[in-house]
């Protein structure tokens, strides 16, 4: 059941007001040149979009680091490229999985003016008193797609779960009104949902299914030797 509407206060967009700015360097394409400036701190990236043609830069792996806490994930970036200050997103990047360290980044140079699309994380906030009962809080969705000028990219959006009882669900459509921008998700899309705690008879149930997924023991195979 979907007891969201009419509530006022189970929504907040939390804005990014503040801009940091990165210095980069252009730099080489070949392979040596890339290996080097991983080594030395660097992260090999471009630079592409509005008014800005396709650039090889490199950026402090440090610095880029430090701009994200400071400004999140949407934050927009007054980069340096070549003597000249370009507003911009982090659009990608890519990381070595075993390393952690950042190897590569896209930025794209934006128009102040105009919209984009970017993805925001959902934050949810408070204790569900469906939950408190044994009541499961899932979130099937952790990020909405919405188009939004760059000056009132959200950092997160927060949904106050204060009063979900089981059975309760948020959809798209309850924030949809309340934000300041336009969330490009279905109207049906679940944001959060607090189920019921499964009975005795549904673990047994799973539990069973378990046991008839084995596979059984073919007779007259041979066994490995203990």
């Amino acid at each position: 059941m979907n007891v969201s509407r009419g509530r006022k206060n189970f929504f907040k967009g939390k804005v990014t007001i503040q801009m940091s700015t990165m210095q980069s360097n252009l730099r080489e394409t070949n392979k040596t040149t890339l290996a080097q400036l991983r080594n030395d701190g660097w992260i090999p990236s471009v630079v592409y979009g509005y008014k800005t043609e396709s650039t090889p830069i490199s950026v402090k792996e440090r610095d880029l680091i430090d701009t994200l806490r400071e400004t999140g994930r949407n934050g927009v970036i007054k980069l340096n490229v070549d003597g000249k200050d370009v507003n911009v997103v982090l659009s990608d990047y890519q990381s070595d999985v075993l390393k952690g360290n950042i190897t590569h980044a896209d930025f794209l140079a934006i128009n102040m003016t105009e919209e984009l699309e970017v993805e925001v994380v959902i934050n949810l906030v408070g204790q569900s008193p469906g939950e408190k009962e044994g009541g499961i809080v899932q979130q099937p969705i952790r990020e909405v797609t919405i188009r939004v000028k760059p000056s009132d990219i959200p950092e997160s959006i927060d949904l106050d779960v204060s009063e979900l009882q089981i059975g309760d669900t948020l959809l798209v459509s309850d924030i949809r009104t309340k934000a300041a921008y336009e969330i490009l998700n279905d109207d049906e899309d679940t944001l959060v949902l607090v189920s019921a705690p499964r009975t005795e008879a549904e673990m047994e149930a799973l539990d069973e299914t378990a046991d008839g997924d084995a596979e059984p023991e073919v007779i007259g195979e041979d066994k490995e030797a203990e």
